[in-house]
């Protein structure tokens, strides 16, 4: 059976980005499977491995999922050993989320798969980057408050604009 694709050359832009985001998400979890780590698990494992022990919600408001999202996540990561939850001394309602040693041999094992994983100078070029992160903040803006504060992700780069590490609840929902 032959596959049918279609004429690219007569998507719109936005279709070409999404179509090619979600394969490059699914090639990452086909990968990740091999580790026992989702995309989502890896973000959450990045974010606590560069900014430390954080809450659960807090975290859920740097990587901008729902904090039931983010609870999923941390429960399958925490049944493998990648992050451990303890009470929050400042507030018992509230766990405080860390990584684990395991979860850094992850997350290393992890970031090669990522730069491996897309190869072909035009695909890892700055110039693609910019335009990504210039897409981003722009269509980001008027979804994410672009006044917050941010903190440099574990490779270096700044998350897009709006992304908040403040440690304010009434900023990151941890009231």
């Amino acid at each position: 059976m032959l596959y049918f694709m279609p004429d690219l050359e007569q998507w719109p832009t936005g279709r070409l980005l999404t179509t090619a985001a979600r394969l490059v998400e699914h090639a990452w979890n086909e990968r990740l499977v091999t580790l026992g780590v989702t995309h989502a698990g890896v973000i959450a494992l990045g974010v606590l491995g560069g900014q430390g022990p954080m809450t659960q919600a807090h975290l859920a408001q740097i990587v901008r999922v729902q904090a039931q999202t983010m609870g999923k996540t941390l429960s399958r990561l925490e049944a493998r050993g990648h992050v451990s939850r303890t009470r929050n001394d400042l507030d018992r309602r509230s766990h405080m989320v860390s990584i684990t040693d395991a979860g850094r041999s992850v997350l290393d094992l992890a970031e090669d798969i990522e730069r491996t994983l897309v190869t072909g100078e035009g695909l890892v070029s700055d110039e693609l980057r910019d335009h990504l992160q210039g897409l981003i903040r722009e269509l980001g803006a008027p979804r994410w408050a672009s006044d917050l504060p941010v903190t440099p992700m574990v490779d270096g780069a700044l998350p897009p604009a709006g992304f908040s590490d403040s440690p304010d609840p009434a900023i990151s929902g941890d009231h």
